[in-house]
């Protein structure tokens, strides 16, 4: 019964969008030839640590949207991968990348940010979630100004945002979530007025935080597992030193990860490197 279980739940997974536009100022020099996407964390960049994740759990088809260095991220993803280029990736965040792929989201999509390194079982629980939107949060408290925080009421989702009151704030959005084909339909409706009313610049969050009132968005609490997001030298630092090695030894004393046969064949997608 189990496996049947996971077999329709994998049968159901829909496409996956990375974010990949930016070029990640903060990290300086580190991102002058190629976005941070490529930044290499442990065997591979953090772009190839999401593809393997979601090879894994048998997520096909992948789009990355493309901005900065365009060019890069075409050679380097070499056909592993559709792709979607936000030419005003300078002048916009990632709510507008979003929207440019809004047509391979009808049918629902699961949405990652890439420069997050995060435990492949991150993933997973956000797949296995049985509420049609879902985001992987980390639930604490003490925040910084920098942190997407989440307010929370029980598992739904009330708010969202970087400004959000420290007395509001229950967790973190890591940036790995799920929506359902419905609630794409939302989403993207939101999304196309908060555009017009001049939200280019704004990031993915803005728009949950809009929705949140209006559709049932569900936390999926993955604190035990290990995960960072890369803005600032010191983040990729703790990425390489911390957050992977705490990885790695989840994965050696772990049981194997359960991929239905039908959807277990072909090799992880791994990207060429350099």
């Amino acid at each position: 019964m189990l496996v049947f279980r996971r077999l329709v739940q994998y049968l159901s997974v829909p496409t996956a969008i990375i974010l990949a536009a930016g070029r990640g100022y903060r990290l300086g020099a580190l991102t002058e030839r190629e976005p941070k996407c490529f930044l290499r964390v442990g065997p591979l960049t953090l772009l190839e640590h999401q593809m393997e994740a979601l090879a894994r759990f048998g997520v096909s088809p992948v789009v990355v949207v493309t901005g900065y260095h365009s060019d890069v991220v075409s050679a380097r993803v070499n056909g592993s991968a559709q792709l979607v280029e936000n030419p005003r990736h300078a002048s916009t965040n990632s709510l507008y990348s979003l929207w440019l792929a809004r047509e391979f989201a009808r049918d629902g999509f699961v949405l990652l940010n890439a420069d997050v390194l995060f435990d492949p079982e991150v993933l997973r629980r956000v797949l296995e979630s049985p509420h049609e939107q879902a985001f992987a949060v980390e639930r604490r408290t003490g925040f910084d100004a920098e942190e997407m925080k989440v307010e929370l009421e029980g598992d739904r989702i009330r708010a969202m945002s970087k400004s959000l009151e420290p007395a509001r704030s229950h967790a973190e959005n890591v940036g790995v979530l799920k929506f359902s084909a419905a609630g794409a339909r939302v989403l993207f409706d939101k999304i196309e007025d908060l555009l017009a009313a001049d939200g280019e610049q704004q990031f993915c969050p803005f728009a949950f935080d809009a929705l949140a009132h209006e559709l049932p968005l569900h936390a999926v609490p993955v604190e035990d597992l290990p995960w960072i997001e890369i803005d600032f030298l010191e983040d990729l630092r703790r990425a390489r030193e911390v957050v992977w090695p705490a990885v790695e030894a989840r994965k050696r004393h772990s049981a194997p990860a359960e991929i239905p046969a039908a959807l277990a064949a072909g090799n992880p997608t791994r990207l060429p490197c350099n």
